[in-house]
């Protein structure tokens, strides 16, 4: 994310914490298309990537606005189709090809969303956010969704990055959180002398992997230098890049992760966590509800779970711990040729409104809509996070988001190959940068 992004989510994250402290395809397919099911509904197709099983928390809660929505509005039905994230991803692109996508859905913002908008497929949504959510969105975050000054997404979430893990095994192995990347790789030995897995991630689409490289970028060339790389101010064959890659090859060298790893989605390589056969788990706040409200996770590992920001790495120029990998998450999109184009921006403001509330007391996850959470009972967990954000001094959106889908996509099958030692850093980095380099020509 670059600083004129970047600086105004950080402020107004400050805003929240003083608000904090005061205080599968769905059941409904019946449907035959947008203009209308057998009873005279207009029909609204709705795509969203939080499956029962893997997203509950966000699920319910999308799955309850829906309801709503609908008894408010007899004349329509919402159809649904739930995908998880990667399944998604690959089914956006398809029906973008054809020019068949869904009524409302759900996008990345940046670089994800600009060849969505340069093919006319996303149309404007600043008449409806002017209407419905005018003042709604945390500054500077609804502004990753806009091009030439038209915003093209609804954004419904922030996104923070950390090592999870779990206090119990570290108490277990005398081991203390790490604050240098030094300290990091004594618990690795550790808890390899000790048969425990170090940490669990699913490399078979890459993107999980990413967030062990970006950290380690940042740590070692500085909060700037991805963000730097897409805006062509430094190049993706930096030494620092390179030896970001090389680190990761040493983690893999060191059995820090499962084996197998690279054959296994984010949801299989989760469970070695969720099941306590791993020790840590780097990702995403989107992973909270897990950690806090989940009626589905056991109050007894609830309570095991912790969180560390990723260490500094000696020597590096990444010397402020309070730098992180985050940034914007899902937000939603209309669809430029839909039939039922002003019902789907209606529903898609409602949701995003309702969300912000919704998401905070129900799944303790972070929105990108202001909530005054004075008087909401909320896990520890959540407000210490908000307390860090407070004092964040960069957040780095995800290399993957700030890159094209055709850099993306690359990106993640060269993860994959790195972290599985198919390819070397060099050719990791060598590959990337071409790409780069034939994207700006």
């Amino acid at each position: 994310m670059n600083k004129k992004k970047a600086l105004p989510i950080i402020v107004v994250l400050v805003v929240m914490l003083s608000l904090a402290l005061s205080g599968c395809t769905s059941p409904d397919n019946s449907a035959s298309g947008s203009q209308g099911a057998s009873n005279g509904q207009t029909v609204i197709k709705f795509m969203h990537l939080w499956p029962e099983g893997s997203s509950n928390a966000q699920y319910t809660i999308v799955n309850k606005i829906i309801q709503d929505y609908e008894k408010q509005h007899p004349d329509i039905k919402i159809q649904t189709e739930i995908l998880g994230n990667d399944q998604y991803r690959e089914k956006l692109k398809v029906l973008a090809s054809s020019n068949e996508l869904p009524d409302v859905g759900m996008t990345w913002s940046d670089g994800f969303l600009k060849p969505y908008v340069e093919g006319q497929l996303f149309t404007p949504l600043d008449d409806v956010i002017d209407a419905n959510l005018k003042d709604n969105f945390i500054p500077g975050v609804k502004e990753s969704y806009a091009i030439d000054g038209k915003t093209y997404g609804m954004p419904l979430e922030l996104n923070i990055s950390y090592i999870f893990y779990n206090k119990e095994l570290f108490k277990k192995y005398n081991l203390q959180v790490p604050k240098t990347y030094s300290e990091f790789k004594n618990i690795v030995k550790t808890l390899n002398d000790n048969g425990v897995i170090p940490a669990a991630v699913g490399n078979k689409e890459g993107w999980p992997g990413s967030f062990w490289f970006m950290y380690l970028a940042d740590r070692i060339g500085g909060p700037t230098l991805l963000t730097d790389v897409i805006h062509g101010k430094r190049s993706f064959d930096d030494p620092a890049i390179v030896k970001a890659a090389e680190e990761v090859q040493s983690l893999v060298d060191m059995n820090t992760f499962e084996k197998g790893n690279s054959g296994l989605s984010n949801d299989e390589a989760k469970g070695y966590f969720m099941n306590e056969q791993a020790a840590m788990f780097l990702t995403a706040t989107w992973e909270l509800p897990n950690y806090t409200t989940s009626p589905d996770v056991p109050q007894a590992f609830k309570d095991k779970i912790g969180y560390f920001k990723f260490p500094l790495y000696e020597g590096g120029k990444g010397t402020d711990i309070n730098s992180y990998v985050g940034g914007p998450g899902v937000g939603l999109f209309v669809a430029e040729n839909s039939e039922v184009k002003e019902q789907a921006k209606d529903f898609a403001a409602f949701l995003v409104k309702e969300w912000g509330d919704k998401s905070v007391t129900d799944a303790g996850v972070i929105p990108a809509t202001k909530v005054d959470t004075a008087g909401k009972k909320l896990d520890p967990m959540y407000v210490e996070i908000l307390k860090d954000l407070s004092s964040a001094s960069n957040v780095t959106t995800y290399f993957d988001t700030q890159a094209s889908p055709n850099v993306a996509e690359l990106h993640h099958d060269l993860i994959a190959a790195l972290f599985g030692k198919q390819i070397t850093p060099q050719q990791f980095v060598q590959q990337t940068a071409a790409a780069l380099a034939e994207e700006s020509n």
